[in-house]
């Protein structure tokens, strides 16, 4: 039986901090998830974890990883030059998902392609079960993690774009840091307008590259400076730098 559920009240979530260390742990494992096993399996092993599956299935892949002490389900991000994950991103009609709600029919049917073999393999492990994920891979990890949410201790995202309605973020009761870097322009669409709305606790990477609890104007406010700072520095596509993992990892590393 793997893992624990999170019986938390959800407003006391607005207090559960992750450290640093850990978080940048779980960027270090989202960015090697765009490795093949033949070049991940050293690196996963120099930051303490073993792969114990490797999943792909028509360009969509996972690994599920194990230290000693817990597993992690990680999720590959978009990559441009496969054209289902283009496609994946862009196909933004909404379909109902099992725990209440619709999502995003693209996240959904990517993740529809490893579900079986997931599902499969997760049932002879044992053990607590964190879910992670960078960009599409974020999304797929948040709906993963809403179908395993008995067993899962916490997900946490980087660069996650909104999933689904608000029906579905109630429905989610799972403990989610979802990592913003500044600007991060994925982390913008699909747009509230349509209907979608994120999950989880935004921890929120400012424009100096601390971690801080900013209400929205004071986030909108950070946000503009590193606009402007980007424009004057001729740097004119500042929120999708601030998108790459390797953003991700160069500010958590700094802390």
């Amino acid at each position: 039986m793997l893992g624990r559920q999170f019986n938390g009240d959800f407003k006391l979530w607005k207090e559960i901090k992750m450290e640093p260390k850990k978080l940048l742990e779980f960027a270090n494992i989202a960015a090697l998830t765009y490795q093949p096993p033949a070049v991940a399996t050293d690196k996963f092993k120099d930051i303490g974890y073993n792969i114990v599956q490797y999943f792909e299935k028509n360009n969509a892949e996972a690994y599920l990883l194990h230290n000693g002490e817990h597993h992690v389900l990680s999720f590959r991000g978009t990559e441009v030059k496969q054209i289902s994950d283009v496609l994946a991103d862009l196909e933004a009609g909404k379909n109902l998902e099992k725990s209440g709600g619709k999502v995003h029919y693209g996240f959904k049917h990517e993740l529809d392609k490893l579900w079986s073999d997931i599902v499969q393999t997760l049932e002879g492990v044992e053990g607590d079960l964190y879910v992670t994920g960078h960009s599409l891979g974020a999304a797929m990890a948040t709906i993963a993690a809403s179908r395993l949410q008995p067993n899962v201790v916490a997900l946490v995202t980087f660069g996650s774009p909104r999933v689904g309605t608000k029906e579905f973020v109630k429905s989610v009761d799972v403990k989610h840091y979802r990592v913003q870097n500044n600007n991060d322009v994925v982390t913008t669409v699909p747009f509230y307008v349509m209907g979608f709305r994120h999950h989880g606790i935004n921890t929120y990477l400012n424009y100096y590259g601390k971690i801080r609890k900013l209400g929205y104007w004071q986030r909108s406010k950070d946000m503009f400076r590193s606009h402007v700072r980007a424009i004057l520095d001729r740097k004119f596509f500042k929120g999708i730098f601030d998108h790459f993992m390797e953003s991700y990892i160069s500010k958590l590393e700094k802390l």
